[in-house]
């Protein structure tokens, strides 16, 4: 009797501790269930605000320059000053030398599938639909960039800042990038003259360069650089873009030497080379080599004028080089920038 008893209670046992073992598989399998719903909604929501601000055509835009470049572009930022041409007088606007000079250059050309213009304003936008290159809108609520915005006025900081912003949304979604200004002309492909070490973060152009592409202590300049997707550069943009409402009467390449001097590189394990400007120059120091020149900015100019003035003389005396023989010993010298001095003043 107490056999059978014992048998009794054990089946029971046993079969109860089934029913919980199921009910308790039903439970995690519903807050499973419940979780990944959650997580779900939460990445639709993410989603749907960026969709919010910048649309799918980023992303459509993004990925078709890229194409055979490994989630790598060239990005340039417009705006109506820079593509507006003037009829009374010859009608060379700094986008028509900008766009010059990747047909002017070495190994230059393909590159311009690799270009994503950014336009600010709705008639930059519509030069670039008209010229057939890959075309994003930059859509900016209650802000109007489509005018000259002079060296440090309070609408150039703006919209640098802005520039910043959009640079930051582009690197978080995974690309890779050289941002170029327009008033950059391309000599050279620049990719040649690059680093390909993939474990540096930012490679930056300089005003002017003291020997040394590892020195921090460099005039850094924000018109041309090249920055890979990572963590680390997602940090910095972030912490860059951060410190906007903080920096009154600063530009953001003001913020950044800041950034840099207070020791952000090696706080975040940042790699940054600083460019020479052997390779890649400016008005602020020329290249002193026609034969290893890259790219040329029109930095240290105040004005549009001046600048597509004295880029027109940049344009010839590259020109007059290309035409010299080979072999030629011929000692070349870029032609002296009379109208962004001027601009100065």
């Amino acid at each position: 009797m107490m056999d059978s008893l014992r048998k009794t209670l054990g089946s029971f046992a046993m079969v109860a501790l089934v029913f919980v073992g199921f009910i308790f598989s039903s439970f995690s399998t519903l807050l499973l269930l419940s979780h990944n719903q959650l997580l779900s909604q939460h990445q639709s929501n993410m989603s749907t605000n960026v969709n919010e601000t910048y649309g799918d055509d980023l992303e459509k835009a993004l990925a078709k320059a890229t194409k055979g470049k490994n989630k790598t572009l060239i990005i340039a930022i417009v705006n109506k000053a820079y593509v507006e041409q003037d009829v009374e007088g010859d009608g060379i606007t700094m986008f028509d030398l900008f766009l010059s000079s990747f047909w002017l250059g070495e190994r230059t050309r393909s590159l311009i599938d690799n270009l994503l213009i950014v336009a600010v304003d709705q008639t930059a936008y519509d030069r670039c639909k008209f010229l057939r290159l890959n075309c994003y809108r930059l859509e900016t609520n209650g802000a109007d960039f489509g005018g000259e915005k002079f060296f440090m006025s309070q609408d150039f900081i703006k919209m640098m800042w802005r520039r910043t912003y959009f640079l930051l949304e582009v690197l978080k979604r995974g690309y890779n990038f050289i941002f170029t200004d327009i008033d950059v002309m391309w000599l050279r492909n620049p990719f040649e003259k690059l680093s390909k070490n993939e474990t540096e973060d930012l490679q930056i152009s300089t005003d002017r360069y003291h020997g040394d592409p590892w020195l921090q202590k460099q005039p850094i300049n924000t018109g041309f650089f090249l920055v890979r997707s990572n963590n680390k550069t997602v940090t910095l943009f972030e912490t860059w873009y951060g410190k906007k409402d903080n920096s009154t009467g600063k530009k953001e390449q003001d913020v950044l030497v800041d950034l840099i001097k207070s020791g952000i590189i090696g706080h975040l394990g940042l790699k940054v080379r600083f460019l020479d400007t052997l390779y890649f120059s400016g008005f602020c120091q020329d290249s002193k080599d026609f034969r290893a020149v890259t790219t040329v900015h029109a930095n240290c100019c105040r004005s549009i004028t001046a600048k597509i003035d004295d880029l027109k003389m940049t344009l010839y005396d590259w020109k007059k080089f290309r035409s010299l023989e080979v072999n030629s010993t011929t000692n070349f010298h870029w032609t002296s920038h009379e109208s962004c001095m001027e601009s100065w003043k």
